[in-house]
C-alpha cells in the first residue's frame, strides 16, 4: 500500500500563500463592493484597488519574511506576525483608496475590512500550523554515497537533516555503493526501503551503481518516491551550491557551458546600476557633511577609509568607506572584521548598524569597478588563502563585485575563512542562477536589512 505523500517546503508555502490570497481577495471584495458607496464605484477603481492590494500584500509578505515556515510553525509568533503585517496591509490599501479616489464609506463594512482581515489571516495560519503539527511533516531519506566522500558523510547528513534550517527531510538509512559486503539481497534492507520517502544520491560516477541498486531505485520511482541528487537537494533547500561535497566538476557545478547571453538581464542590470547610482549618490553627498560633523567629536581621524580589494578577473581596485574603526586598526596585520570587533569606535557602530559606512562605495560603482549586486570584494591576502582551501573560490571573480549580494542577504556576518567558504556557496548559486527575479529579491532583502537594522 502506497504511503501518503509528504509535502515539501515549496508545496507548504504554496498552500499557505493560497489560503492567504483567498482571504485577501475576499477582504478586498468586501472593501470595494460593500464598504465603498456604490455611486463612487467604477471599473477603474476596482482594477487599481485590487491590483494595489494584492501587490502590496505580496511585497510586504516578502520583505517581512511572512512565508518563513520556521516562524509560521512557532505558535507564539503566529498571532503577532499575522496581525502586524496584515494591519499594515489594510491601512495602506485604505490610505491608497482615500488619496487616489474621492469616495465615501459605509462604516460597518469598512470596520469589518480593517479589523476582520488580520483576524482571518491569523485564524487561517493558526489552523495551518496545527494541521501540519498533526500530519507527517518529515520525509524519510535513504542517503546513497560512494567511498570517495566517506569523510564528509556526517556533514552531508547534517545538511540534509537541517542545522539552522528546517529542511523537512531526515536521513533514516545510508548506503555506500563502495561497500563490498552489499546488503542489497537482504530482506531487512528491502523492508527498510519501503519506509523511505526519498532517495538522495551523492555519487561521482553513476556508472558505479550496481544493477541490483539500480533496480531498487527504479522500483522506488515507479512507486512515486522522490529521487534527487545531493546537489539538487542542497540547491533547492539552501539556495546555495554544495562545494564542500567535492562531488562535481567545474562545469557540472556551475553549468557554464553554452550559456546564452540574456540581453534582458544585461539591460535590467544597467538600469538598476544607473538608477541606484543616482539615488545612493544623492544620499551619499547629503550624508557626508553630517558624518564629517560627528566624526570631529566622536571619531577623531580621517573621514574616509580606503582599501585594495580583488575585483572582476582578479584585478585589484580601491574601495572606499566611511571610517568606522580606530586609526591604524591593522597595525598588527590584516584581520577580518568580526561582529563585535573591539576596533570599531562607538560612532562607527552607529554607522555600521544603519549601513551608512557603506555609502562611499558608490564611488567604486561610478568608476566602473563595482556594481550594486554581486559577490562582495575581498582582500588579496584572504583571497590567496581561500584559493588554497577551495578550488572554486576564484570563480566568483567572473562578475564584478557588488555592494550587496546573495551571500550578504542569506548568511550571517562573516568573521573568518570558514564563513567566507560558506558564503562562497551562495555566491556560486547567484552566478549560476543570476536573473532579474533573483536581483529583485536581493534588493528587497537589502532594503529590509537597512530599514530594520538587521545584521546580514
Amino acid at each position: 500500500m502506497a504511503r501518503p505523500s509528504i509535502l515539501n517546503s515549496v508545496e507548504r508555502k504554496f498552500i499557505l500563500l493560497l489560503g492567504d490570497l483567498l482571504i485577501i481577495i475576499a477582504s478586498l471584495n468586501l472593501l470595494i463592493n460593500h464598504a465603498i458607496d456604490e455611486e463612487y464605484i467604477s471599473f477603474n477603481l476596482k482594477v487599481f484597488v485590487f491590483a494595489f492590494g494584492i501587490s502590496t500584500y505580496l511585497i510586504l509578505s516578502y520583505i517581512l519574511d511572512f512565508y518563513n515556515l520556521e516562524r509560521a510553525a512557532r505558535k507564539r509568533y503566529v498571532f503577532s506576525q499575522s496581525v502586524y503585517i496584515t494591519s499594515i496591509f489594510v491601512f495602506l490599501v485604505f490610505l491608497f483608496t482615500v488619496l487616489t479616489y474621492d469616495v465615501s464609506f459605509w462604516r460597518i463594512p469598512l470596520l469589518s475590512f480593517l479589523l476582520l482581515t488580520p483576524i482571518e489571516i491569523w485564524l487561517w495560519r493558526f489552523l495551518f500550523t496545527n494541521l501540519f503539527s498533526i500530519l507527517p511533516t518529515v520525509k524519510k531519506v535513504l542517503y546513497v554515497y560512494d567511498g570517495t566522500n566517506e569523510d564528509k558523510l556526517r556533514d552531508n547528513i547534517n545538511y540534509i537533516n537541517g542545522e539552522s534550517t528546517n529542511t523537512f527531510y531526515k536521513v533514516k538509512l545510508t548506503f555506500s555503493i563502495a561497500d563490498e559486503n552489499s546488503v542489497l539481497d537482504k530482506k531487512t534492507f528491502k523492508e527498510a526501503l519501503e519506509k523511505v520517502d526519498t532517495w538522495i544520491l551523492n555519487i561521482r560516477d553513476y556508472n558505479d551503481i550496481s544493477k541490483e541498486l539500480e533496480a531498487l531505485l527504479l522500483d522506488s520511482i515507479l512507486k512515486g518516491k522522490e529521487v534527487v541528487s545531493y546537489t539538487s537537494f542542497y540547491e533547492s533547500v539552501y539556495e546555495a551550491m554544495p562545494i564542500r561535497s567535492h562531488y562535481h566538476s567545474f562545469y557540472e557545478l556551475l553549468q557554464l557551458k553554452n550559456r546564452k547571453i540574456r540581453y534582458l538581464q544585461v539591460i535590467f542590470s544597467y538600469l538598476v546600476n544607473f538608477l541606484l547610482s543616482c539615488l545612493v549618490g544623492v544620499i551619499f553627498f547629503l550624508a557626508c557633511p553630517v558624518v564629517w560633523f560627528f566624526n570631529i567629536f566622536l571619531n577623531r581621524g580621517p573621514l574616509f577609509y580606503s582599501q585594495l580589494r580583488v575585483g572582476q578577473y582578479g584585478k585589484e581596485f580601491k574601495v572606499y568607506k566611511f571610517r568606522s574603526m580606530i586609526v591604524n586598526a591593522e597595525s598588527e596585520g590584516a584581520k577580518m572584521a568580526t561582529k563585535n570587533d573591539n576596533r570599531v569606535t562607538p560612532f562607527g557602530k552607529i554607522l555600521r548598524v544603519f549601513r551608512v559606512d557603506e555609502l562611499p562605495q558608490i564611488l567604486s560603482v561610478i568608476e566602473g569597478n563595482m556594481t550594486f549586486i554581486g559577490p562582495r570584494p575581498e582582500r588579496r591576502i584572504f583571497v590567496d588563502q581561500l584559493d588554497e582551501i577551495t578550488p572554486f573560490y576564484s570563480i566568483r571573480h567572473l562578475y564584478k563585485p557588488g555592494i550587496t549580494g546573495w551571500a550578504q542577504v542569506k548568511y550571517k556576518y562573516g568573521e573568518d575563512l570558514q564563513d567566507s567558504i560558506r558564503k562562497l556557496e551562495y555566491d556560486l548559486y547567484y552566478i549560476k542562477n543570476k536573473s532579474i527575479t533573483l536581483d529583485l529579491r536581493i534588493i528587497f532583502k537589502t532594503i529590509t536589512t537597512v530599514l530594520f537594522s538587521r545584521g546580514i
